[in-house]
């Protein structure tokens, strides 16, 4: 499928992390993501160690923009 010309290309937009290193445990452990913030813009989530429950990273997830609704 072509895309319009000057829209980049989505292969990662949606990126999850699944392992991460904790600097706790001194390891790269499994990660649960947490919903921190609820923004305009997006959330906010945080990842969390599974083994120890430390805070190991964050990611924004911007929404797409409401729809123009024009009458």
């Amino acid at each position: 499928m072509a895309r319009p010309p000057g829209q980049p290309r989505g292969d990662f937009e949606a990126l999850q992390a699944s392992v991460l290193f904790c600097n706790r445990c001194r390891a790269p452990r499994p990660v649960r993501e947490r919903l921190l913030l609820v923004l305009p813009d997006g959330e906010l989530n945080e990842y969390l160690c599974a083994a120890c429950g430390a805070s190991v990273g964050s990611r924004k997830v911007t929404a797409p923009p409401p729809p123009l609704v024009v009458r």
